[in-house]
């Protein structure tokens, strides 16, 4: 797996990857995509071979860093980018000050993979840009 992960300001790289999974590939607005909070958070870039295929961000609010959207272009899931680039995003959020939990909001086919990287479900399914969601946690 000859991949890199790192915060990062690269927003057009993100913004442009979160383009192609989440507005073409899913579906979603881009007025849902874009929800103003991108300037107070954390971003993580994947890089596979110097290419931009991954991101994440995070946002902190007292002990909980919210992990969110999260994606790997289609062609290079499957290979163990997607939990790298979660675990990269737990690690990052550990080491703030006070952070002790990390949540998440997952798309409901991806429940799975998040318990697999320790993440438990909790509550209801909810909508969250026309795709069916659950709430997930994990102590850091």
């Amino acid at each position: 797996m000859s991949i890199s992960i790192a915060e990062t300001r690269d927003l057009d790289a993100c913004f442009e990857l979160r383009r192609v999974v989440f507005i073409e590939e899913q579906g979603v607005s881009l007025a849902d995509e874009r929800d103003g909070r991108d300037d107070e958070a954390v971003h993580l870039l994947v890089h596979h071979q110097g290419e931009p295929i991954g991101t994440a961000r995070i946002l902190v609010s007292n002990d909980v860093a919210k992990i969110g959207r999260v994606c790997v272009l289609k062609h290079y899931r499957g290979n163990g980018h997607g939990s790298a680039l979660v675990e990269a995003c737990c690690a990052a959020a550990a080491k703030r000050p006070g952070v002790t939990m990390a949540k998440l909001g997952a798309q409901t086919h991806a429940i799975g993979f998040y318990e697999a990287l320790g993440f438990t479900a909790e509550g209801p399914v909810y909508d969250d840009a026309g795709i069916p969601h659950r709430d997930m946690t994990r102590a850091l």
